[in-house]
């Protein structure tokens, strides 16, 4: 028996198999097959999204949902690439590689290596519960600008436009929209518009239907019907403007010159390390010299790049000439009066690499996905860089936290409409062992997803071998039916997208945590701007969110609430201030609600000193100990410095309520014995039937606040 629960608990998907029937098959394949349907296209745009080419959201659909489901503890959780966790990626890989390089690909598969990593090292560790760092409020903040962030992030695909990404998100949405009043490609808005209506209205009409893929499938066929993508190459010869030929010659010559100083740069910075090594400070000041010189021409030359790269994606062509083949393109503001143009409109196709003179690429139609590799990705083994790893560590150490967060929390939800037994720290080892096996086979990092495990539980799902049917799908997708995808268009991909960021946007979440702390609802709104001023630097507003959690949390444990008690009318002994009840003149029944320890030690001193300077009368002070689980050194040395502080007032001290682990570090300071066995209590009803004799001796108090309530000012 032991060895069964061993094996199990290594294997946990061998639980699935106790009773399995054929209907349970039968319910888990349909299932699997509905996730599949929806996975596939939202895989690819998604991974659009990472700054990735689409396919390879189809890659990362491979593994990643079989492996996850198998050494999961959630039976109907589907994980696969979300959106919240591919844009993190592409936040932390855009400052090291251009999107959608092979360079960046690489680095993407890199970063999954180091995400299931630390997921699973935490798993093992059954350390789960270091999530709890990022609090609720700063993950909603977060979550609801990423949402945003995410949406506006694809209205360049929407409107059919580029532009240049801007140092902040917000500029790079302002370059969009300038883009969009002159340049909007509006056969490719339509496209996107109508994936939107399609989406939106069987999701209202059936939730069992699956939209995505129908709104993919009808706005392909249209793309392939009616010719949406048309693109051409031209030699520089047909395009008939002198001024346009300077432009493209200019921006050749910097690219080029530009290629040259990074590679000088990159001499120079190995330079400057060796240096820094051998300790000459003169050495290292030229080294240093020459690196900063390198680096202000680079950024001159890439403005100036950019100059030209802006002018020439604004110019828009037409063609001239008897046939196409023959065409002259010239500026569509410097047509010849006497010719009439062709009805297309064309643009030139201006990337970050130097224009082909003999092949310049002119774009007379829509972005499509294109070609699709037909077969399964390469197996092989993440190049491992330390240096680089170092760099990217943070990023993962996020991503990892922010995917785990988002996995567990759908995995809890659907454990309390199924009853199933949910294992955090189980969870983790499933999310971290689907981001290694997706390293090893060219994916991107990966989460639990809301939208598709909710479809998964409608469906019917039973155990996770939905989630290997799944993944079995996008295996025969991949090995036959890649041509289809062809000519589906981005703005599609972009809808699916901005479909989905939908239902993350939680506006209540705002309202309740503020409901909840008015503390906690600030942190929230705080994440929330930090993270869209800070975009795409996302790390940043989670960065400054749980710094605040953590200053938040600090104070208060450094001034937590320090209570003096009296008898309120339910009979219960609460606080004086909240509930404006009377205070007894010769007990003070004082209640510290932390533990006691060096953060917060003289802060209880100072209540109890400020409370003997305004009591005149005041004869015994009574510790509640209720709240206080723990106490360290300094804790201990400051309540021994109390009692003697009371003690030479001429008042008197005692304990109540010490739990076990206190009492066990009074006993071993022996402070247990210099308060006196007879002024600890285990209740404050027991100290004060003990003491209030003793203290009203006089009858000065005919009706103390401690036996009977009276509430101040009656």
């Amino acid at each position: 028996m032991k060895e069964r629960n061993l094996l199990r608990r290594f294997f946990p998907f061998l639980a699935w198999f106790r009773g399995y029937r054929r209907a349970t098959l039968q319910a888990d394949m349909i299932a699997g097959l509905t996730v599949a349907l929806v996975l596939i296209p939202q895989s690819m745009a998604y991974a659009q999204l990472a700054g990735l080419p689409p396919y390879y959201g189809l890659y990362t659909s491979f593994l990643p949902p079989m492996v996850a489901a198998l050494f999961g503890s959630s039976r109907q959780l589907a994980t696969g690439p979300v959106a919240v966790v591919s844009l993190m990626a592409f936040a932390s890989l855009s400052p090291f590689a251009p999107a959608g390089s092979p360079r960046f690909v690489e680095l993407a598969v890199f970063l999954a290596l180091l995400v299931g990593v630390i997921q699973l090292a935490l798993g093992l560790l059954r350390l789960g519960l270091v999530v709890n760092f990022l609090s609720h409020p700063v993950v909603n903040g977060f979550t609801n600008a990423a949402a945003l962030i995410i949406a506006t992030s694809q209205l360049s695909k929407i409107f059919g436009v580029h532009v240049d990404t801007a140092e902040h998100h917000y500029e790079t949405v302002m370059r969009v929209i300038q883009a969009a009043i002159h340049f909007t490609h509006w056969p490719t808005f339509w496209l996107g518009a109508l994936a939107f209506a399609v989406m939106y209205t069987l999701k209202r009409l059936n939730p069992r239907i699956p939209n995505v893929l129908v709104a993919v499938a009808l706005t392909t066929f249209l793309s392939w019907a009616t010719g949406y993508q048309h693109n051409r190459e031209v030699p520089l010869q047909q395009i008939d403007d002198p001024a346009v030929h300077e432009h493209i010659r200019r921006y050749n010559a910097i690219s080029m010159e530009i290629a040259r100083l990074g590679e000088e740069r990159s001499r120079a910075s190995a330079l400057l390390q060796r240096r820094n090594e051998e300790g000459d400070p003169l050495a290292v000041l030229d080294a240093r010299h020459a690196v900063e010189r390198i680096t202000a021409e680079l950024e001159q030359l890439n403005a100036q790049r950019r100059s030209h790269r802006e002018t020439l994606r604004q110019i828009v062509f037409r063609a001239v000439g008897p046939t196409e083949a023959e065409a002259r393109f010239v500026p569509e503001d410097r047509l010849p009066a006497e010719q009439k143009p062709g009805d297309r409109r064309w643009r030139l196709h201006v990337g970050s690499a130097p224009l082909q003179e003999d092949r310049l690429r002119l774009v007379g139609g829509g972005d499509v996905v294109g070609t699709v590799p037909r077969g399964l990705p390469e197996m092989s083994l993440p190049k491992f860089d330390l240096a680089l790893g170092l760099n990217l560590l943070p990023y993962a150490i996020i991503i990892s936290f922010l995917g785990f967060m988002e996995a567990i929390s759908i995995a809890k939800a659907i454990a309390a409409k199924t009853g199933q037994r949910l294992d955090p720290n189980q969870e983790l080892v499933g999310q971290g062992l689907a981001n290694l096996s997706g390293a090893f086979s060219q994916s991107f990092p990966v989460s639990g997803s809301f939208s598709r495990s909710a479809v998964n539980l409608q469906a019917g799902a039973i155990t996770g071998l939905s989630s290997v049917f799944t993944s079995l799908t996008v295996v025969v997708m991949l090995l036959f039916f890649t041509p289809l995808l062809y000519h589906l268009p981005q703005s599609v991909l972009a809808a699916v997208i901005m479909m989905a960021v939908i239902g993350l946007l939680n506006v209540s979440g705002f309202v309740h945590a503020w409901k909840a702390q008015p503390t906690d609802g600030v942190i929230s709104v705080i994440t929330f701007v930090s993270t869209l001023v800070f975009a795409p630097h996302l790390d940043q507003g989670i960065l400054v969110g749980v710094a605040l959690s953590l200053g938040v949390f600090l104070y208060k444990v450094m001034r937590p609430t320090v209570a003096t008690l009296a008898r309120h009318p339910d009979q219960a002994l609460r606080c004086v201030a909240a509930h404006g009840l009377e205070e007894c003149a010769f007990i003070a029944l004082i209640r510290f609600d932390a533990p006691l320890f060096f953060a917060n030690s003289s802060w209880l001193e100072d209540r109890i000193t400020e409370r003997m300077k305004n009591s005149p009368r005041l004869k015994h002070i009574v510790i509640v100990a209720n709240g206080i689980n723990d106490i360290d050194a300094s804790g201990e040395e400051t309540l021994s410095l109390l009692v003697d502080r009371i003690r030479s007032a001429g008042l008197d001290v005692s304990l109540s309520g010490v739990n076990e682990t206190v009492m066990r570090v009074l006993k071993r300071t022996h402070l247990d014995a210099k308060i006196g066995e007879d002024h600890i209590y285990p209740t404050m009803e027991k100290a004060i039937e003990a003491i209030h004799p003793r203290t009203h001796v006089d009858k000065s108090e005919p009706e103390c606040p401690l036996k009977s309530a009276r509430l101040r000012g009656r």
